[in-house]
């Protein structure tokens, strides 16, 4: 944040871009203050995002205003906020990097980026985000530098209706005259009970694909998978490429289509012949979503034609029938391409079902609270809005389940993959970190959630959480979030995910010693990131999984005395708290739990068969060893004891000086 921002201005701007990314409007995204001037005409912007798979650039522009009683933004202020966000864009590619201060290298970053990926840019999108009430829509889109141009605004009233009610449907409308010059021929099928229509109709591929990019993952809302990629020639992806370039005109017979939801559907008829969809309102896609997004990577990254692809497609606007158990019982039976199970599940997937089971039954140690888990988004203000029919109920609501005791899907996803050593993952955003997450799930599922990993649960998300008010306070310029997600797996990675959960959800808070320590790691691990990046851009960079794998060497370290959730009997992986001169773990503990995990599984292996066959080792040490071999196979779901990484550690120097290593393995 640049220091002439108004501080207030700065925490609306983040605050919403967070918000929209939770809700699945906007994913990736950044808050980054810069403004200035293009010769005589200013430019301005407040955050950004770069979405590589649809080769697009959003810049978010925010006009803040702080009234209790939101003002109208006139037409010509918000036209002016629009303007000076798309001549930042012009600066770039007109040599803005080499013009900033060297101190500002986050927009400087930004500036050469922009400028060194334009060729491959489809198209940008300017946002406004405003705290008023807008006086008119948003410009039409329009042409720049031979690239689309697409203007939205969030004011008030929309941010209400996305944030407040959890609505996202009802800002997806399709003009399907507008996108394809003509109105979509179809054959009507009502229903003979009236709790539905449906409709067969044949889409363009392109237009299929300009829905796509304008709307993106938003309208996969309902869609019970993720886009899978296109790795491995047997894939379903692959094959729909292959079918893309080879045999074009084929891909109606060979594709079996989609299936569709829509709130609404607009009609028009020529004449005595078929009636044609001419607009879409609401429209999910409940099958098919691997398809959508395939074509569309081949339009943008690869540049395919879609010319001679078309699409078939079957559409039903749900009237009386409830809309989410339809949506369940067609993702079960519809499309067939890849084989649909539960694990492909989101809202419906029983991992989360168990937890929320799990956050109804498990109560605070005082027996007056609980958390809540919102397993289908809106759930929690859906739940306030009933208790709120009678004052007792609403009083009891919250007091229980306070709002600051929510989690949503992307927080358990946020939390559970930063503690497990995957930083780079949060980094990628809150809606594809969330299809890794379920990924994962699905990959190796893990035991059923019980009672004692839901306190666990809940203890890193309140370390995660006290972990983003501290680095917030400390007002970093930028990436803050991702400093916040590599503190939380480097503490994890520190102390072998071994601390005293058990104190944390007893207190419901991490104590001050704790709190202290992050806050000495914040700018450490921030100078660090940095120090990786080079000459790299830094938001890229913390993607990489080898960002992560080079900082494992450069964290701070652990000092005595540690906070007390850090001090305690080593016995399983939460243990007691152990009053001070106890027998607790010490700061040399974790060291020698993390110089375990930098060796890896076939290393611990020969050291307990070469070992103990030569006798350098006893058999117990051998099998402590045997035991951190299938950690690093699991790959550290399970972490060393200091236990038994001090024993450990003596037997893997007493194989190696004895020359029995060998010397492959050592360079493992």
């Amino acid at each position: 944040m640049s220091p002439d921002m108004p501080f207030s201005a700065g925490v609306f701007t983040r605050l919403v871009l967070e918000r929209l990314e939770d809700a699945g409007h906007l994913d990736n995204t950044f808050d980054l203050h810069q403004e200035g001037r293009l010769g005589n005409a200013a430019y301005r912007i407040d955050g950004y995002a770069f979405d590589e798979d649809r080769g697009r650039l959003d810049l978010f522009t925010t006009m803040y205003v702080g009234e209790t009683d939101p003002g109208r933004v006139p037409a010509a202020d918000s036209a002016r906020a629009f303007e000076r966000a798309l001549r930042f864009a012009s600066a770039c590619l007109e040599g803005l990097a080499s013009k900033l201060e060297p101190s500002n290298t986050d927009a400087s970053d930004l500036a050469r980026r922009i400028e060194t990926e334009a060729s491959t840019l489809t198209g940008i999108r300017i946002v406004l985000l405003t705290d008023g009430v807008m006086a008119g829509s948003a410009p039409d889109d329009s042409d720049w530098r031979g690239r689309s141009v697409e203007f939205e605004a969030y004011d008030i009233v929309r941010l209400q209706r996305v944030l407040g009610e959890g609505e996202t449907r009802a800002d997806i409308e399709v003009d399907l005259v507008a996108l394809g010059g003509a109105a979509v021929p179809c054959l009507h099928v009502p229903s003979f009970d009236g709790g539905y229509d449906a409709y067969l109709a044949v889409l363009p591929g392109e237009v299929l694909s300009k829905v796509y990019d304008r709307y993106g993952v938003r309208l996969l809302e309902l869609n019970v998978r993720a886009f899978l990629g296109l790795k491995g020639r047997k894939t379903v992806n692959a094959e729909l490429r292959k079918t893309i370039v080879e045999q074009p005109s084929m891909f109606l017979a060979f594709n079996n289509g989609l299936v569709a939801t829509a709130d609404e559907i607009e009609l028009v008829q020529d004449g005595d012949g078929p009636p044609s969809i001419k607009r879409l309102k609401g429209l999910q896609i409940v099958n098919g979503g691997q398809t959508t997004a395939s074509l569309h990577r081949a339009r943008r990254k690869e540049s395919l034609s879609l010319e001679h692809v078309a699409v078939p497609v079957k559409i039903i606007k749900v009237g009386g029938a409830d809309l989410a158990e339809m949506v369940t019982s067609i993702s079960r039976a519809a499309n067939r391409q890849n084989t649909v199970q539960l694990a492909d599940f989101s809202a419906n997937d029983p991992f989360h079902q168990e937890i929320e089971t799990l956050a109804n039954n498990t109560w605070l140690e005082d027996g007056k609270g609980r958390w809540f888990y919102e397993r289908a988004r809106g759930s929690y203000l859906a739940a306030e809005s009933k208790a709120a029919y009678r004052k007792t109920e609403q009083n009891a609501f919250k007091l229980q389940t306070p709002k600051q005791r929510r989690l949503s899907k992307l927080d358990v996803a946020r939390y559970l993959t930063a503690w497990g050593g995957l930083p780079y993952r949060v980094c990628l955003g809150g809606q594809k970190n969330f299809q890794y997450f379920m990924q994962r799930l699905k990959d190796g599922p893990p035991p059923p959630p019980d009672t004692d990993w839901f306190k666990r649960l809940v203890a890193i998300g309140i370390l995660y959480r006290s972990a983003e008010r501290i680095v917030r306070a400390m007002k970093f310029p930028a990436y803050g979030a991702q400093i916040i997600a590599y503190i939380v797996s480097g503490l994890s990675h520190r102390t072998g995910g071994r601390i005293d959960f058990n104190r944390i959800w007893a207190r419901q808070a991490i104590s001050p010693e704790l709190e202290d320590l992050i806050r000495s790691w914040a700018p450490a691990m921030d100078a660090a990131m940095r120090a990786s990046a080079g000459q790299l851009n830094p938001s890229e960079w913390y993607k990489k999984e080898a960002c992560w794998t080079g900082l494992q060497d450069a964290l701070p370290p652990l000092a005595d005395p540690l906070p007390p959730e850090l001090t305690y009997s080593d016995a399983g992986g939460g243990g007691a708290a152990v009053a001070p001169g106890g027998s607790g773990v010490s700061a040399a503990d974790y060291e020698r739990i993390a110089r375990c995990m930098d060796i890896g599984g076939a290393t611990w292996l020969e050291v307990a068969e070469r070992g103990q066959q030569s006798g350098v080792i006893h058999w117990k040490v051998a099998g402590i060893c045997r035991s951190i071999a299938s950690y690093a196979a699991g790959g550290w779901q399970r972490k060393p004891s200091a236990k038994q990484a001090k024993p450990a550690l003596d037997a893997y120097v007493a194989v190696e000086r004895a020359g029995l290593l060998n010397p492959v393995t050592l360079a493992e």
